[in-house]
């Protein structure tokens, strides 16, 4: 995986661990802070949503990624390393961030709900939650997403069809929250893993994973009908984050760099890009309604305006969801929705 690797070294964390169980030692032994909640301590932001969503008024949550943070380069505190021992339960996804991986083994946390545990990150989607009488009409992407007769959805005799950068959502591929229905797969994990840590609400947190599953559900279909009558398959970004939404709903990634959003693209991508982008430019011959270069929120446009200069192509944002703006009153479905928008614009669908 192409993620940059900032891991703590053993010796390293084993004193960060020690130092953080010292400083939150006076913490007490029942569940919870003094407030009586569970304690849940999350990696970074889609994490965070699920645990705030799920527990309810019954949680205390805390976020190791704080607004603005980088997480893919994230290292840990003593005080941050601490906490993990002290929680009731620690949600977080595996290979992401490195330092938190290593920080969890070496914990001890006796209740942990790691994302991939709960879903898959290679082709082929789970179904829809089996709580809900949806699952009829909308079944798994094999078959709730035949675009294959569209027009848009054969373009196999494209001179790079099987570039290697176009990216597709693998094993090597952490941004499974972006593909609606395995991040509702998740939820469902850690609502059990919730109930284990504090059984005393577990019907609560029941009901709660049931509603959030069936919202995510809802925003699945949203993005499916949206998209459907697109005139293009193909988008570019800047930040290869989007390879699960991209299989979800059959649509094709071209990213500048890879996994890591801080690396410099290859003179040779730039170039290939540019074809790609002038071959597939709105109005050209055979081409795949290129027109708009995607940047992620709260990184630099400088890459994304270059490539979109030199060919008098748009630039927009789209928003990986690593962190959002809480003082915008922005969450994970409101900035789905608003991407959901940027795409139809973009693809030629609205």
């Amino acid at each position: 995986m192409n993620i940059r690797r900032h891991l703590i070294r053993p010796a390293a964390a084993a004193t960060a661990l020690g130092l953080g169980v010292l400083t939150l030692s006076a913490c007490g032994d029942g569940p919870g802070g003094d407030d009586g909640k569970v304690s849940v301590v999350a990696s970074f932001y889609p994490m965070e949503f699920l645990a705030h969503e799920i527990g309810g008024e019954h949680v205390s949550v805390s976020t190791l990624t704080k607004p603005g943070e980088e997480p893919h380069d994230l290292e840990l505190s003593p005080k941050q390393t601490g906490q993990l021992s002290e929680a009731d339960l620690v949600v977080y996804l595996k290979g992401l961030q490195p330092a938190v991986d290593e920080a969890v083994e070496q914990s001890g946390a006796e209740h942990t709900a790691e994302a991939t545990s709960f879903t898959s990150r290679t082709d082929g989607d789970p179904k829809h939650s089996d709580d809900h009488d949806d699952s009829a009409d909308h079944e798994d992407s094999d078959k709730g997403h035949d675009h294959g007769e569209h027009e848009h959805g054969d373009h196999g005799g494209d001179e790079h069809g099987d570039h290697d950068h176009a990216h597709d959502g693998g094993a090597d591929d952490p941004h499974i929250w972006l593909n609606p229905v395995r991040y509702a797969e998740v939820a469902k994990g850690v609502g059990k893993e919730l109930a284990k840590a504090d059984p005393d609400h577990a019907d609560d947190y029941r009901a709660n994973t049931a509603a959030l599953v069936k919202r995510l559900n809802q925003l699945d279909k949203d993005i499916e009908k949206g998209l459907k009558d697109r005139t293009s398959d193909t988008f570019i970004t800047t930040h290869a984050a989007f390879g699960h939404f991209a299989d979800r709903y059959h649509l094709r990634e071209e990213a500048v760099s890879g996994l890591d959003p801080e690396s410099e693209p290859s003179p040779a991508r730039m170039k290939e890009l540019h074809r790609i982008a002038k071959g597939g430019k709105k109005g050209g011959d055979g081409g795949d309604g290129v027109d708009t270069v995607f940047f992620a929120s709260g990184a630099s446009d400088r890459t994304a305006r270059t490539l979109a200069d030199d060919l008098g192509l748009k630039t927009a944002v789209l928003n990986p969801l690593e962190g959002v703006n809480k003082e915008k009153k922005q969450d994970y479905l409101s900035v789905m929705r608003q991407n959901l928008m940027a795409l139809q614009t973009a693809l030629g669908a609205r």
